[in-house]
C-alpha cells in the first residue's frame, strides 16, 4: 500500500509513543482532531496499524536471559505422510518462552527468539521442548551477552 506523507507521520509518532491521543496527534499534523482520529481507525482497519502494546523490561521482570536458537527440520514421515514445517513453527510459537519464530535460508530452517528466567531456562526449554518435538533434528543455541538495539519499529 501507498502512503502518504501525512500517513508516515502519523505512523512514526504511534511508533514512538502509542498511547498519543488523537488530539496529541492532531497537534503535531496540524489537522482537526476528527480528522486525525479517521485517519488511525483507517490505517488500524486497514491492518497497518496492528495492534498497541506496552514493552516491558525483561529484566525486571526475571526473564533477563535472551538466546537465539536456529533449528533443522528433519521431515519425519507421520500417518499423515510427512511434517509440515509450517505445522512445525506453529507448535513452536506457542510455548510461552517464544518471542519470535522465523522460517529462514540458508543451512538452518528455523529462527527462534527465546526469554528465560537464565541460562537453564533456556536450556530445558531446549532440551525438554523443542528437542523432543517431532520433526526437529538439530538445533544450535546463542545466548545473548548484551543487546545494543531492540526494536520493533519499521522505517516508513
Amino acid at each position: 500500500m501507498r502512503l502518504d506523507d501525512i500517513q508516515r507521520k502519523i505512523l512514526r509518532l504511534l511508533q514512538s509513543n502509542g498511547r498519543l491521543s488523537s488530539k496529541a496527534v492532531a497537534k503535531e499534523i496540524g489537522s482537526p482532531i476528527t480528522t486525525a482520529y479517521a485517519r488511525i481507525k483507517r490505517l488500524e482497519e486497514l491492518g497497518i496499524i496492528k495492534g498497541y502494546k506496552a514493552f516491558l523490561d525483561p529484566r525486571k521482570l526475571d526473564v533477563s536471559t535472551t538466546a537465539f536458537i536456529f533449528a533443522s527440520f528433519a521431515y519425519p514421515a507421520s500417518k499423515e505422510g510427512l511434517v509440515s514445517q509450517r505445522k512445525i513453527t506453529k507448535e513452536v510459537a506457542r510455548y510461552s518462552e517464544v518471542q519470535e519464530v522465523h522460517t529462514v535460508t540458508g543451512e538452518w530452517d528455523m529462527l527462534i527468539k527465546v526469554r528465560g528466567k537464565d541460562v537453564d531456562a533456556v536450556s530445558n526449554f531446549v532440551m525438554n521442548n523443542l528437542r523432543a518435538m517431532s520433526g526437529i533434528e538439530k538445533t544450535l543455541t546463542c545466548i545473548v551477552f548484551e543487546t545494543a538495539k531492540e526494536s520493533t519499529d519499521i522505517m516508513i
